[in-house]
């Protein structure tokens, strides 16, 4: 138990060292309103990681053009839409309900539902039908 919370705190504070000093914008509004749209924005090259929380090449990368799109004043929907025709759906967290991403909306039902399938599948006893039974011998 020690050693996982040792290995917890060595770990948990570097994912607050993610954003360079020289990526901050001098406002504090738009660094806020940067480091919001960064949160909201998937890392393509790392699992599971929020541009704001990685510190890959691709998500400076990003971070920076946040930055410049904030600098040149545009809104938040314009760098999203922006960043979503550069690099896809799959940059935002939230993709839109469109026919390419319903499955990947659908995907957790269509799981939840064919678990619940499987569970009940094997959890039924199969029973057989039952034959009569035959007496060995000559009949009357």
């Amino acid at each position: 138990m020690r050693y996982v919370l040792l290995i917890l705190i060595v770990i948990l504070p570097l994912t607050a060292f993610a954003l360079l000093p020289e990526e901050q914008l001098a406002n504090p509004q738009d660094e806020a309103r940067a480091r919001h749209l960064a949160t909201e924005l998937r890392c393509l090259v790392c699992q599971n990681q929020s541009v704001d929380e990685s510190d890959a090449d691709f998500a400076i990368t990003i971070r920076s053009i946040i930055r410049e799109q904030i600098t040149a004043e545009k809104s938040d929907a314009e760098i999203r839409s922006y960043l979503r025709q550069r690099y896809g759906d799959y940059i935002l967290y939230a993709p839109p309900l469109r026919g390419a991403t319903l499955l990947l909306w659908g995907a957790p039902l269509l799981l939840l539902i064919g678990g619940i399938i499987l569970i009940i599948a094997t959890r039924r006893p199969h029973r057989r039908p039952r034959r009569p039974h035959r007496r060995q011998g000559k009949a009357p």
